[in-house]
């Protein structure tokens, strides 16, 4: 067996590869950070592409800021340690909003406005920034975990479940129907349920089948990745509004709650949504990924692959 990597000229090779990470990891960094803001002050002086592309090329650069910070801290992360996770993640990211724009074509909460003309392209910038939605919320979470480290957190003592899992999938699955059962003019007030029910319907499913779960972290007295995505929602969902605000094609709310009194173009209750929203992607992509490892020819353990806001 070849043992140079341990000493000699293969350790120079190892330590030389790390310097080269090292370095990527910095320029990238500054690379991420070049898009967002450079994104930004185009959009504000309306300069083509980036104000009509602002939101897909500024996530793009957090993307990278974010990942090349984890990976600095931590000497590993999704982009570098996980590539091809990392790649299904941003394409499924894509159909997983796709249920979220299906669900607003009943309670109508928001629209789009300044896009494309050409249909081609059109389906170009929403496939993009569709997909990093996913990837933007779970760097965010190991980025705030980053910021986090050595706080409190990790094992603490938490009240049990108040209810059996049964009970949560009952409930999630009675939130994701109310829509569908209300008249168009309540249904513009359920937006709530949505934002949560794949939580109660999914995490239980997930921990049954062995992936990862808040409600398994909950038993164990784990708060460490409830706590990232939270913040992580809170992040997201304020660089989200604060991009989107001054790009010609853009979003606009028709939330029937305090519709005026808004932060960007969000109403202040909606920032409310985002941290759920944040805990809805962990478990629709866990579920995702579990039911995707249990077909395969050689299912892998369902907890397989990276672990996601620790």
């Amino acid at each position: 067996m070849n043992q140079r990597g341990h000493g000699g000229r293969g350790g120079e090779n190892h330590w030389g590869s790390i310097s080269v990470s090292s370095v990527s990891s910095v320029v990238n960094i500054y690379v991420g950070l070049l898009i967002m803001i450079g994104s930004e002050a185009a959009t504000l002086a309306q300069i083509e592409p980036f104000w009509s592309w602002n939101t897909p090329i500024a996530w793009t650069g957090f993307i990278l800021f974010a990942d090349a910070i984890v990976y600095r801290a931590r000497g590993n992360s999704w982009m570098r340690s996980a590539p091809r996770e990392f790649a299904a993640l941003a394409f499924v990211s894509i159909p997983l909003w796709a249920v979220f724009e299906g669900y607003n074509l009943i309670i109508d909460n928001w629209n789009y406005v300044g896009l494309p003309e050409n249909a081609a392209l059109r389906s170009f910038g929403y496939a993009w920034s569709f997909a990093t939605i996913w990837p933007a919320i779970f760097e965010g979470a190991e980025l705030i975990a980053v910021l986090r480290a050595g706080k409190a957190g990790g094992e603490i003592t938490l009240p049990a479940p108040p209810a059996p899992p049964a009970l949560f999938i009952v409930a999630g699955a009675l939130m994701l129907a109310c829509p569908f059962l209300a008249s168009p003019a309540i249904a513009r007030y359920l937006a709530a349920p949505i934002w949560l029910g794949f939580v109660f319907l999914l995490d239980p499913i997930n921990a049954r089948l062995g992936g990862a779960s808040l409600l398994d972290d909950w038993r164990h007295g784990q708060s460490d990745r409830l706590i990232n995505l939270i913040l992580s929602g809170f992040l997201c969902g304020g660089l989200w509004e604060f991009w989107n605000y001054w790009s010609r094609a853009k979003w606009r709310y028709t939330v029937p709650i305090m519709e005026h009194i808004k932060i960007f173009e969000m109403p202040v209750p909606g920032y409310l949504g985002f941290p759920a929203f944040a805990l809805e992607c962990f478990t629709m992509y866990v579920f995702v990924r579990v039911v995707w490892l249990r077909f395969q020819p050689d299912p892998a353990a369902p907890n397989t692959g990276r672990r996601i806001a620790l």
